[in-house]
């Protein structure tokens, strides 16, 4: 039973006893069903929020940093972490918790509402591109989730009190309603991100726009229906912050837009053409107009540099092209670069192209410099582009189709990309290959990540080819980080690939073929003798269920 409190003299805050000591009812403005459903509402709302600042941190690092698995794994784990201490921290709040829930959530959805913007901001200006754990976007992420977490975890403490205070149960009971409420905000927030915040409002103003709704919803539950709870001077306080917070974050909402294009500039230099954001990913480009070399970047990696990109294309189809070469399926290669290099070889009948953003392949058909670098190559009439996930797509493509199989994937340390170069794709890969056909794979610069190289090789053995590993040569000047943003300066140094058929493939150039500009036989001999000097021994293949590659 709630034992009652002798009257408190006038003007003093409300008593609810010390540890241990009795708690008094609250004094509400309705009844106390209505008190109870308004808290329980507020559950939910909180959940949602909390949910969204969770995912929104993990999307926005994986886009900065890259692999999705190990963002994630640390935004949740820090979280979570935090949550435990922000619950403990919260049991000294307890006897004053309606000012203290004010408190925090005013708190949460600043921090909440500002980290995707905080975090883009960091990553734009300090040149930081994923490297040390120092200062830069990745200890951002761990002082956000830790802060996020830590202000997250104090609200059910809270909230616990508060509902118990409306009317008295037993802890089973009031347990159960927070936790069901709880649960089914996470669902909407969890649904909320990815098929209304993101696509309809983008990162950073969907993050502001939760956060808004955090403050009015935690203010409204503290002021509204426990105002009598506090003093006048924490009513004014209290007030005033959930004003200050709005304020930031409705001013940060209306810069939304000139801060993306200040902070897109800062990433990717001041000659930004095309901005997009497609199904699949963030599309840029600049250059490419008055002498500027045009560079294609995706999700802020770049895909393309016009300044060595023939290079690379070169390397990747000419020594694959040597042999039958009729029907040929590009995997990847959405930019039409790769089936300019194929159409240049006599004899080819058809060219299938396997692109998952839609967006990608529109743009490298419309977009003036891009077409004219590729030479208008997706529009030559024995291409066809599908838009399909290239897994799937093998799956349910005829056996024994072509005679040669180029793929021109993502990086395979990108955590998305790593089915893509799985022993499994690399069956299917062959499956479809027609006797004497070859594959050849693009398996990331070799010099800086060579474990990575070597195991796409011993993939591609453990799906049944023989391969021949040979690299080429990328950038020779220049520093991938720091101040110098320029496309030449973040191209790799060299490039990996593995040649792969049933048989020993040979490197070597068709003879009766064209003559690549940046190639030689010479040169695939030197960059085969310089990949085997890398030789990393005794890899275990990667799988689906054994993914062997990492950021």
């Amino acid at each position: 039973m709630i034992e009652p409190h002798a009257p408190a003299p006038p003007g003093s805050p409300p008593s609810w006893g010390g540890p241990g000591g009795p708690i008094a009812p609250a004094l509400l403005p309705v009844r106390p069903g209505t008190g109870r459903f308004l808290v329980l509402v507020c559950v939910f709302v909180c959940a949602a929020c909390g949910l969204v600042y969770e995912l929104e941190l993990v999307a926005l690092a994986t886009y900065l940093m890259g692999d999705s698995v190990t963002q994630a794994s640390v935004v949740l784990s820090v979280m979570v972490f935090a949550m435990g201490l922000g619950s403990l921290a919260a049991k000294r709040l307890r006897w004053h918790a309606a000012a203290g829930f004010g408190a925090v959530e005013a708190a949460l959805a600043l921090v909440g509402g500002c980290s995707a913007m905080a975090l883009y901001a960091v990553f734009a200006w300090t040149g930081d591109w994923g490297g040390a754990w120092t200062l830069g976007p990745r200890c951002l992420l761990v002082a956000f989730s830790l802060a996020t977490g830590l202000l997250i975890g104090a609200e059910v403490p809270l909230l616990m009190e508060l509902i118990q205070r409306i009317r008295r149960q037993d802890a089973g009971g009031a347990v159960a309603d927070l936790s069901a409420a709880d649960y089914v905000g996470g669902l909407v927030g969890g649904l909320a991100f990815p098929f209304l915040l993101l696509p309809f409002l983008g990162q950073l103003t969907g993050a502001l726009l939760t956060g808004a709704v955090n403050t009015v919803v935690g203010g409204a539950l503290v002021l509204g229906l426990f105002r009598r709870d506090l003093t006048p001077r924490a009513r004014w306080l209290l007030l005033v912050a959930n004003a200050a917070v709005l304020a930031v974050l409705a001013s940060a909402a209306v810069l939304v837009d000139d801060f993306e294009r200040a902070a897109r500039h800062a990433v990717y230099g001041e000659d930004v053409r095309v901005a997009l954001k497609t199904d699949i990913q963030e599309v840029v480009l600049t250059g490419g107009t008055h002498g500027r070399p045009l560079a294609l970047f995706l999700d802020g990696r770049l895909r393309v540099s016009g300044s060595d990109e023939r290079r690379y294309h070169e390397a990747l189809v000419h020594p694959a092209m040597a042999g039958r070469h009729a029907h040929v399926l590009v995997l990847g290669g959405g930019d039409g670069l790769a089936v300019r290099e194929v159409l240049r070889h006599p004899g080819v009948h058809r060219v299938d192209v396997v692109e998952l953003d839609a967006g990608v392949v529109r743009l490298a058909r419309r977009d003036p410099a891009l077409a004219r670098l590729n030479g208008h190559a997706l529009d030559d009439p024995r291409v066809r582009v599908a838009t399909a996930d290239a897994f799937g797509w093998l799956r349910a493509a005829p056996p024994a189709a072509y005679d040669v199989v180029v793929s021109d994937l993502p990086d395979p340390g990108i955590t998305a990309s790593t089915k893509l170069y799985s022993q499994e794709f690399y069956g299917l890969a062959r499956r479809v290959l027609a006797p004497g056909g070859r594959l050849v794979v693009h398996a990331g610069p070799l010099s800086s990540r060579p474990r990575v190289f070597w195991t796409v090789e011993s993939t591609l053995r453990a799906a049944g080819f023989r391969t021949a590993p040979y690299r080429a040569g990328g950038r020779h000047t220049g520093s991938a980080s720091g101040p110098d943003r320029t496309p030449a300066s973040r191209s790799p140094r060299d490039w990996g690939y593995v040649l792969a058929a049933r048989t020993s493939p040979e490197l070597r150039l068709a003879p009766d073929g064209p003559r690549p500009r940046t190639l030689t036989v010479a040169s695939l001999a030197a960059g085969a003798d310089t990949a085997a000097r890398t030789r990393v021994p005794d890899l275990p293949p990667s799988s689906l269920v054994h993914p062997r590659y990492a950021d």
